[in-house]
């Protein structure tokens, strides 16, 4: 919001960005505007590769040399009455911010939208996401800015998602407005989206309103969605966006009990008509988004009956066509309606939370990668170790993931260390030792890594291999690391066991495996070099959670355990990865020396009774999410504006 209380003077000038096949849509939304400041702006190369990212450089470059803003639409899009006139509104209720005027239903900011509505707000903040660019409005010193910074970071990704990006580098929030000012028009995508299927607003209801300036625009800090099949949530720890399942928040909460205990009172036909598995994700979601908004008004019946109509389309939209997800829409909505309300009576009951039980062992995580090391102590805390870190838990003042080199005084009170081998960086895994010995540490897990096994002529490594130092320099960083963890041990009588982990999936696995490479290349738009006789091994973040909790549960017997979910051959993973990411090329390339051995995990599922039990689908889905939004930085909300 300004600062001050006059509204600001907007001088609006704008650009429809198109293909020569819709110029017709094109014309009409700029003709839209009476005053005649909006031009159509042309695909350059309309017989080229689809892509916004020809138009879009022009499209922003054409500001008015007398404007104060410029607003950009797409010409797959239906606008709402007084469209115009509430953006000229909106920009001088928010004259230094980017304003979307569009939330879609398959996005993260459609929830965000969702919840809004639910609350009356009349704008919010956007979660980190690409940006929504149906319609979008920038000040014009920024709009001026953009092509230069499409030339120079571009860098293949889509179009929205090189607005995020550029928005995050020049520090500019981005707020839209509930309800959606435009509809996003059932037209076929001519960027090749046309798999992401039926999008609409989470919000549209054909008249733009007023655009308050006293308006409360919140940066929600948890965040209920339905997405992919899937109920999770955004929750902001700090300055951190960390995104997890539902039911893991809700037994975070204590309310995981109430939520499942009145799924079960709804009944059986509560969720008749709806697919498998979606009746169960569209409650867990309509339940905690009822529990972030226990302590609000109720909302409006019939807004709230609108956005949760559209819940469901949000999360099966790439599975269904539109006709079958406006049939599902009634039943989707009046069970979303029950667990909304089941939700706000259970948040506002503090007698509906379950206590949690007594912690387990003290766990700290060292090592490794900061956010991965974060991610794995949440998944340990949420199967009840005491980690002592913020995870929505109270669960005291113990170490949890410490990045950096700790001290004996880091890990008081510490009973079992995880380390994540790091052997790159010298000395760090000798200053964790030499902590541990001091602070008094009972046990250590070293969570090396599969590339120990590099350079092995076997088809099928077992824990006894390799025998002695590998003649590969990798696997040898990393045989030496288990060497020394392994040898600290016998000289403190402390135990040590080695973890030989496959190639992590999911959020912020290491950006030098193939999985993170590959996923890479597929949202920039480029081709994947595979090679037929290749094999990858790779492991579920959150089996590599639960590994641990069995590690931890039993006795330090077996001194060294590989852990796997899968193997794939090459294209079976790319084609797994195409199904969650972008759909791109590959060209087979030939090298006879790469390796083809696979870990055997026998000994792990016979001593621990342990088995990959994570669906593996999702993880590559988070994975490529991750790296899709969550990579770009981030904008600070001022909170004089919040």
């Amino acid at each position: 919001m300004d600062a001050s209380n006059e509204p600001a003077q907007v001088r609006l000038s704008g650009a429809v960005m198109s293909h020569p096949k819709r110029a017709e849509e094109a014309r009409r939304l700029a003709d839209a505007d009476s005053r005649g400041r909006v031009r159509v702006v042309m695909d350059p190369e309309p017989d080229g590769r689809p892509t916004a990212l020809r138009v879009a450089p022009l499209s922003w470059s054409c500001v008015a040399p007398d404007a104060t803003h410029h607003l950009v639409l797409q010409d797959d899009v239906v606008l709402a009455e007084g469209f115009y006139e509430h953006a000229e509104r909106a920009a001088a209720a928010a004259p230094g911010e980017a304003i979307a005027l569009y939330a879609g239903w398959e996005a993260r900011n459609g929830a965000v939208a969702r919840l809004a509505a639910l609350t009356g707000a009349p704008w919010a903040y956007t979660l980190q996401e690409h940006v929504p660019c149906q319609a979008l409005m920038l000040p014009a010193e920024a709009a001026r800015g953009y092509a230069a910074f499409q030339e120079e970071h571009g860098g293949g990704w889509p179009y929205d998602v090189v607005v995020q990006r550029y928005l995050n580098a020049i520090g500019m929030p981005v707020r839209f407005c509930t309800p959606s000012t435009v509809q996003h028009d059932d037209l076929p995508s001519l960027a090749g989206n046309t798999y992401h299927g039926f999008r609409q607003a989470t919000l549209f209801t054909g008249e733009a309103g007023p655009a308050a300036a006293d308006g409360p625009c919140p940066r929600f800090p948890v965040v209920p969605f339905y997405q992919y099949g899937e109920a999770r949530c955004a929750v902001l720890r700090g300055t951190e966006w960390e995104y997890l399942e539902t039911e893991r928040q809700l037994a975070r909460t204590g309310l995981l009990e109430a939520c499942l205990a009145a799924l079960r009172a709804a009944g059986q036909d509560a969720a008749a008509g709806l697919p498998d598995g979606a009746g169960r994700a569209v409650w867990l979601t309509a339940f905690a988004l009822g529990t972030v908004t226990a302590h609000a008004p109720e909302p409006d019946p019939q807004v709230a009956a609108a956005v949760m109509e559209t819940l469901g389309s949000g999360g099966l939209c790439e599975e269904f066509t539109a006709a079958e997800l406006l049939a599902m829409a009634p039943a989707v909505r009046d069970l979303a309606l029950t667990a909304l309300a089941a939700g706000r009576r259970a948040g506002a009951d503090p007698a509906a939370r379950t206590p949690r039980p007594a912690p387990l062992a003290r766990v700290a995580v060292t090592g490794g990668d900061p956010a991965f090391a974060r991610q794995l102590a949440r998944l340990l805390a949420d199967a009840g170790h005491d980690i002592g870190y913020d995870t929505g838990h109270d669960i005291g003042h113990g170490a949890g993931p410490l990045a950096g080199r700790p001290s004996a005084e880091d890990l008081d009170g510490v009973r079992h260390v995880v380390h994540l081998g790091r052997p790159e960086e010298d000395g760090l895994l000798a200053d964790v030792l030499a902590a541990a010995a001091k602070a008094g540490v009972e046990r250590l897990v070293y969570a090396g890594s599969s590339a120990v096994y590099r350079g092995s002529r076997e088809r099928t490594v077992t824990e006894e291999a390799p025998a002695d130092a590998p003649a590969d320099p990798v696997a040898r960083a990393w045989w030496r690391e288990e060497q020394a963890a392994r040898a600290w041990g016998a000289d403190h009588g402390i135990p040590v066991q080695v973890l030989r982990l496959a190639d992590p999936v999911g959020p912020y696995a290491p950006e030098d495996s193939p999985l993170v490479r590959w996923v890479n290349l597929a949202w920039t738009r480029r081709p994947l070099a595979l090679n037929p006789l290749g094999r990858h091994q790779v492991l579920d973040h959150r089996d590599l959670a639960d590994a641990l909790r069995a590690v931890l549960a039993a006795p330090p017997a077996q001194p060294v355990l590989n852990v796997a979910s899968a193997a794939f051959d090459e294209q079976e993973l790319a084609g797994f990865l195409a199904d969650v990411s972008r759909r791109t090329p590959w060209e087979w390339v030939q090298d006879p020396t790469v390796d083809r051995w696979t870990m055997a995990t026998g000994l792990i599922e016979t001593e621990l009774h342990w088995h990959a039990s994570a669906v593996l689908h999702e993880s590559m889905r988070a994975l490529a999410q991750w790296w899709a939004c969550d990579i770009h930085g981030d904008y600070t909300v001022p909170d004089s504006r919040r």
